[in-house]
Formats: structure tokens, sequence, C-alpha cells
């Protein structure tokens, strides 16, 4: 069973930023996305997917900034 741990999709100008972390049996799965690229982590220690949130978190503040806004 996967269960979301966070989940924010950004938009702008029709532009799409989603950010996600998921826990399932065999740790989490981190992933981000936009309009080019797709990139997932897998992350078996906790501290990992802190400092992965910290990232999402900042770069998410940096986007509203920017004028991009929560979908």
């Amino acid at each position: 069973m996967i269960r979301p741990v966070f989940e924010k999709t950004l938009v702008r100008a029709g532009e799409v930023r989603s950010y996600q972390i998921r826990m399932g049996p065999n740790g989490w799965e981190a992933s981000k996305k936009d309009e080019q690229t797709i990139a997932h982590h897998h992350h078996e220690d906790w501290h990992q997917v802190e400092r992965t949130l910290t990232n999402f978190e900042i770069e998410i503040e940096t986007l509203r900034a920017e004028g991009w806004r929560d979908s």
C-alpha cells in the first residue's frame, strides 16, 4: 500500500510543476515533475526524506514568489 506523505502542484501561465513524496512497502518515493522532466528518487532513510522535503519546500516558496500558485 502506498500512502502520500506530501503532494503539491503549482501552476503559472499554463505550466505545471508537481512534487510528491509517498511511503511504500520498501521506503519512500520522491518525485518532481515539470513540463520537460520527471525526477524520481527512492529513499530508505527518513533523514533523506526530510532533506528532500526541505528542498521541495524551499523551491515551492521560491516559485510562489515568482508568481506560481497552488493548483
